[in-house]
């Protein structure tokens, strides 16, 4: 299969408050944010020309920044509009959404109060994270690794590109003993996640989850647990241990990239694709699509 870099494509990427050509929008080799991971960013996408939950994922974006202690030089309504405008430059009106802010060149140390924050936002076609016959059976994921960190080890909720490094590794694995995803477990031995999505399981009509206290409460994982309780689906949100799997009956995986995927197997234990994941799916891209209205 041929790739084609996201270095050289053609388009416009909205970098500092103006559109510069994709293939102008660089940074420098000593940029702060590429040697010390001072960065934050989102995973946005775009349905029909409207980009769903945008304000909280700005919000989140900020919210990211601050944690990381830095402020980001623009309003949320100003980054609003500017991903609305980037979409809209590449003619896009369904895409996958980058916005991301990083620390600039101005000094290169673990202290950096003084660099200038920068924010780029770029777009592109996305169709979908899996495939169908992957959402149709189930994707494979095994365990990964690394485990998710304790919070007082580091800002566990921001989402910032230096806490995907273990996600990289581990999916990295993954796909070369012939799995799609792999699943995280936290410092406790709990399940946490995915490399990139949220999880959820089932088990006489109801839906179990992990507590996010050590991982992002997705906006995707909000979104479609408001759906299953609108339903009258009982959610439970607790520690899972990794014993516990044997007792579920279906599993899915819920993310802005993934949107609402289900899972066939989690390493030594299986699932089915039953009525309540598969329904979720649909009711998840009804809604997205504007077909649903939000309960």
């Amino acid at each position: 299969m041929s790739i084609v870099p996201f270095d050289d494509r053609d388009g416009w990427i909205w970098l500092d408050g103006q559109f510069v050509p994709w293939r102008e929008a660089k940074v420098h080799v000593l940029t702060h944010g590429l040697h010390y991971a001072s960065s934050v960013f989102e995973g946005e996408r775009m349905y029909g020309g409207e980009i769903f939950e945008l304000n909280a994922h700005t919000e989140r974006l900020f919210k990211s920044a601050e944690m990381l202690d830095f402020e980001i030089p623009f309003t949320v309504a100003e980054i609003n509009e500017a991903c609305k405008q980037t979409c809209a430059k590449n003619g896009l009106t369904d895409a996958y959404v980058r916005p991301i802010a990083w620390r600039g060149t101005e000094m290169m140390a673990v202290s950096a109060q003084s660099t200038q924050i920068h924010v780029a936002i770029a777009v592109w076609a996305w169709p979908s994270y899996f495939s169908p016959d992957e959402r149709k059976k189930g994707i494979r994921l095994t365990w990964a690794r690394y485990r998710r960190p304790a919070p007082d080890t580091e800002p566990v909720h921001a989402k910032a590109a230096g806490l995907y490094m273990i996600c990289t590794i581990s999916k990295h694995v993954a796909e070369k003993d012939g799995y799609t995803d792999a699943m995280m477990l936290d410092y406790r031995g709990y399940i946490a996640e995915s490399t990139g999505s949220n999880v959820f399981f089932i088990k006489d009509g109801v839906i179990h989850t992990p507590t996010p206290d050590c991982f992002l409460n997705g906006i995707t994982r909000q979104t479609v647990i408001k759906l299953a309780r609108a339903r009258g689906i009982e959610v439970i949100e607790r520690h899972i241990l990794p014993e516990e799997l044997s007792q579920f009956s279906e599993c899915f995986v819920t993310g802005s990239a993934a949107e609402v995927t289900p899972v066939g197997q989690i390493g030594e234990y299986n699932f089915t694709p039953g009525e309540i994941s598969l329904s979720l799916a649909d009711e998840y891209s009804r809604m997205v699509r504007r077909e649903l209205a939000p309960a």
